[in-house]
């Protein structure tokens, strides 16, 4: 049940690139939050293919249509950014238990850091359980079709992408 004040949750990854399966999350959040801010992470540890400003640009396309939902960077720690965005919440999405023992590791610090943002974990429909920006990313490297998987602005962003990188 929702609160009478609006409420605010932030949905931190990498986004590189945004899938449907992100999508259907920030769906799926918005039955519980008033709102949600998409909030792209830089990575340097993962080496993203897509700029912050490009990974940022998709999600906005891809979720014009979406009362709610907004995206935007940080670059300092999460729960920081999350108290300064007035949040009440962090989601990450579980697709497998796999996923389950870092996020668990995560929460858990961010809690110690700041004790009044709450980890919310959702799971993916179905059909995007399997579904990962890196696989998303190597399949397409290889001109292998992505329709379905990513909104349409990313399906392009990636063909081009991969066009200039690997002129045949």
């Amino acid at each position: 049940m929702k609160r009478s004040q609006n409420t605010i949750a932030i949905y931190p990854g990498t986004f590189d690139p945004v899938t449907n399966g992100h999508i259907d999350l920030v769906t799926r959040t918005l039955k519980i939050f008033d709102e949600v801010i998409i909030a792209v992470a830089p990575s340097q540890k993962k080496q993203p293919l897509f700029t912050v400003e490009e990974r940022i640009a998709l999600i906005r396309k891809s979720i014009r249509y979406i009362k709610g939902a907004r995206a935007d960077a940080f670059n300092s720690l999460l729960v920081d950014y999350a108290a300064g965005m007035k949040s009440v919440a962090i989601i990450r999405g579980l697709r497998a238990i796999s996923d389950f023992e870092y996020e668990l590791q995560m929460a858990l610090m961010n809690r110690r850091i700041n004790l009044n943002i709450e980890a919310v974990f959702l799971m993916p429909s179905e059909e995007y359980t399997f579904l990962s920006s890196t696989l998303v990313k190597e399949v397409a490297s290889f001109g292998g079709s992505v329709k379905g998987l990513v909104p349409e602005a990313v399906e392009t962003a990636l063909k081009e992408k991969f066009i200039i990188h690997n002129p045949k």
